[in-house]
């Protein structure tokens, strides 16, 4: 199995005013995406409690099997690969079942490049693949699973695009967080918020 590829592409603008573009994943970002997920600082946020490393082979394995079912992207800032970002068909039977009969979708997103952080990049990601979702894939709602306490940036770049946190979990002791919150942006909030912010 190999990317399933697609043609998208979205472009934006970091409150800087630097150029971010989510261009589509392929088989030849295998260097990025393994040197990223090989990385335990970059990892610290992205994943549970016990990865510290992903190999070469359990990369390609992850976002082969996440791309069937998703929107892959490699983000550029300025040109340069950063991060990836993915817009994926839900894939947890738990949240599926809460909200039947409804599109849901996730998101997930990895700044890969250290360098980068705190750069409003995540933000202007996170801005374009919820216009892609609710605007162009008629989306009904998109669904944040576990995102940890310490990950304030993430959580940050979430809300200001609007979701709201709809569960927060206490977690086992011993892990890296103390709590896990879910987040939760509708079509309806979202387009609401365009509304108001047109007025």
């Amino acid at each position: 199995m190999l990317l399933r590829e697609h043609s998208i592409v979205l472009e934006g603008i970091t409150p800087a005013g630097a150029r971010v573009r989510l261009r589509p994943m392929t088989e030849g970002d295998w260097p990025y995406l393994e040197r990223w997920n090989s990385d335990p600082e970059v990892l610290y946020f992205s994943e549970g409690d016990d990865i510290k490393s992903w190999s070469p082979e359990e990369v390609r394995c992850i976002y082969r099997t996440v791309s069937q079912h998703a929107f892959c992207f490699i983000i550029e800032y300025q040109g340069k690969p950063v991060g990836e970002c993915w817009l994926q068909e839900m894939n947890l039977e738990e949240i599926n079942a809460k909200y039947p009969r409804q599109d849901v979708r996730r998101i997930d997103i990895m700044i890969g490049e250290k360098d980068y952080w705190g750069m409003g990049i995540g933000s202007t990601a996170i801005r374009l693949l919820t216009e892609f979702a609710f605007i162009s894939q008629g989306v009904d709602l998109i669904y944040i699973p576990g995102i940890a306490d310490y990950n304030t940036r993430s959580m940050k770049a979430f809300q200001k695009m609007g979701f709201e946190v709809v569960r927060k979990v206490k977690c086992r002791p011993g892990s890296k967080a103390n709590y896990v919150y879910d987040l939760v942006l509708t079509r309806e909030d979202f387009l609401e918020k365009i509304r108001e912010h047109c007025r």
